[in-house]
């Protein structure tokens, strides 16, 4: 980086005067950021640039004048190693080299930065943490996976008193069995052993898991001793006075209905009072009948689009409005829906009451109707409640007839696996690779091309294929044909890779085959093409690539880096679909 600034921009590296002192070849915080962001696409915003330049701070690379442990973006003085060390100046060779690497050591960087942005932020004293640093702090306690049943508020403060915890050596002990329960750990980094005295090691904890609770929970002594698995391990650690002040708000927050001993819906307390002034309530969970009534109860009479609450219940049928067997049977109910029966009083009251109901109700089909409309049109039970008639001998003969078709087609189907019971020749593969035609083309033009094809592919997808697929697509009774082509498009790129590189039998082709995939992924996260450049990079780390290679690091450590440059990249873009159906099943257990 050094002899790339010098080569760039020499006039960033210089002597310095600050309050009458003078401070040797140094460089401006501001500055280092400013180049840096011009430097890369990969670079997405300032605080990306700040984490990637704490990278070189850690590792001792670059250092503050004063010795500061945090990188920052402000006019403060840092200093390359090599200038400390008065090295002489690069030669002319070793600048082209410098510009040749720039492009692998910033985005080498720039998969680090994150990491390194959040350990600095978690250095710092929560009551010096910025606007900014919490967001930063909020978006990881996001992907952990000890705080998935917490809600966001509660991990909102959670993410203002986290305090950063490390340890170097393997067989340090972070607790010991006995002792008081001070403080509650998250996993952030490495493993630990849980050991009990008489039993030894009874588990290993990995990321993402949290030790410790049990013992602020009930106000008793650790149960365990909790010993480094390896080095260099991170935890997050909340201290008890905290711990047990959000768990206190937490409960205070919290409205929990049970029936027979079960939760059956979790309200949260919002912190925006509805327009009526009364207290807001976010459903956090519970069963789809308890959920549509408590709709059913707070939805307000007024039909406008316009209100916030409309919004809210929109995004909510979004995520219930599928199960329409128990939404209908339960408009259908005939204690507390339409056909309610009203409480004693006068007939006038009982008139009122009913009406009301059924206002309530019908006031739901139509919000429900404009998010629904195909399915309204598909489903019987909402055909049923909507009360369309049609003739029944009419349906009756087209299934009929649908099922004879289809059992032609699976007698065909049979036939032809009996006759073909082994695969051609044309289904066998190729025998040699297309490395002479391959290297004709421009990687950037492929790349661009694969991505117009995928972007085809994702825009048929409807969001409902990915709950289909999440919650089985035999409770819906729905396809998810375009979800499934989407998919089988990731495996044909990654086995096209894998295909190419082990039938390319010469090394010295194969290695220029190799930084042809590698420019050809480069582009196509150029061109937000995430879905393709994953199945690039897992086809070069294939057991069979790699094997030949062992070169590649396995990306799935770079997981919770791909969700961070998500969120910095601006849509459209084409997701990493096996990774975003990864997240799917945990949100739905959850919910």
């Amino acid at each position: 980086m050094r002899n790339a600034i010098l080569s760039r921009a020499p006039h960033m590296i210089r002597d310095r005067k600050y309050h009458l002192k003078t401070y040797r070849q140094c460089c401006v915080g501001t500055e280092l950021v400013d180049w840096l962001v011009q430097q890369s696409t990969c670079v997405h915003t300032r605080s990306h640039a700040v984490g990637m330049w704490q990278v070189l701070l850690e590792e001792g690379v670059l250092s503050h004048v004063d010795q500061e442990l945090g990188f920052q973006d402000k006019y403060l003085f840092y200093r390359f190693l090599d200038d400390e060390e008065h090295t002489p100046l690069p030669s002319e060779e070793e600048k082209r080299e410098s510009e040749e690497e720039l492009p692998e050591t910033i985005l080498f960087l720039a998969q680090m930065g994150p990491d390194a942005l959040l350990r600095m932020i978690l250095h710092k004293p929560p009551g010096q943490r910025t606007g900014d640093d919490l967001e930063i702090i909020y978006d990881e306690l996001l992907h952990i996976k000890a705080l998935s049943h917490l809600s966001n508020t509660v991990k909102r403060e959670l993410a203002s008193v986290l305090i950063f915890e490390s340890h170097a050596k393997a067989g340090t002990v972070l607790f010991n069995q006995g002792e008081e329960g001070t403080s509650w750990y998250i996993i952030q980094k490495g493993s630990v052993n849980v050991v009990i005295y008489g039993k030894g090691v009874v588990c290993t904890l990995h990321e993402g898991d949290d030790v410790g609770k049990l013992a602020l929970v009930t106000d008793s002594p650790r149960a365990a001793s909790i010993v480094l698995r390896e080095d260099n391990c991170h935890f997050l650690r909340v201290d008890k006075e905290d711990f047990n002040r959000i768990l206190r708000d937490v409960e205070a927050n919290t409205v929990c209905l049970k029936e027979h001993e079960q939760a059956v819906l979790v309200l949260e307390k919002s912190p925006r009072a509805s327009s009526l002034g009364n207290i807001r309530y976010t459903v956090l969970s519970g069963t789809p009948e308890k959920i549509l009534y408590h709709f059913l109860e707070t939805m307000r009479m007024d039909t406008h689009h316009s209100d916030p609450g409309f919004l809210f219940l929109k995004f909510s049928m979004l995520h219930i409005g599928d199960s329409y067997v128990i939404v209908v049977c339960y408009i259908f109910n005939p204690v507390c829906t339409y056909h309610a029966v009203a409480p004693p009083g006068s007939e006038q009251e009982r008139l009122e009451y009913a009406v009301t109901c059924k206002r309530r109700v019908l006031n739901l089909v139509l919000r429900w109707a404009a998010v629904h409309t195909y399915h309204l049109q598909e489903e019987p039970a909402a055909l049923l409640f909507l009360e369309v008639h049609t003739h029944t001998e009419q349906h009756t003969h087209t299934r009929t007839h649908l099922r004879s078709c289809l059992s032609l087609c699976v007698s065909v189907c049979r036939s032809c696996m009996g006759v073909c019971p082994t695969p051609l020749p044309d289904q066998e593969g190729p025998s040699a690779g297309s490395m002479s035609s391959f290297e004709l083309m421009s990687s950037k033009d492929l790349a661009y091309q694969m991505t117009l094809y995928d972007w085809e592919l994702f825009s048929c997808i409807h969001e409902h294929e990915l709950l289909y697929h999440t919650f089985g697509r035999q409770s819906f009774r729905r396809t998810t044909a375009n979800l499934d082509l989407f998919l089988r498009r990731f495996n044909q790129v990654q086995l096209w890779v894998v295909t190419e590189v082990c039938l390319c039998g010469q090394l010295s082709k194969r290695v220029q085959l190799l930084k042809k995939f590698i420019k050809i992924a480069a582009h196509c996260r150029e061109f937000k093409n995430l879905n393709s450049f994953f199945a690039i990079i897992m086809g070069m780390s294939n057991p069979a690539v790699s094997r030949l290679t062992q070169t590649w690091e396995d990306p799935s450590r770079n997981h919770r880096a791909y969700r961070l440059t998500v969120t910095k990249i601006e849509p459209p873009i084409i997701p990493f679909m096996p990774l975003l159906l990864k997240g799917k099943p945990k949100l739905g257990h959850i919910q």
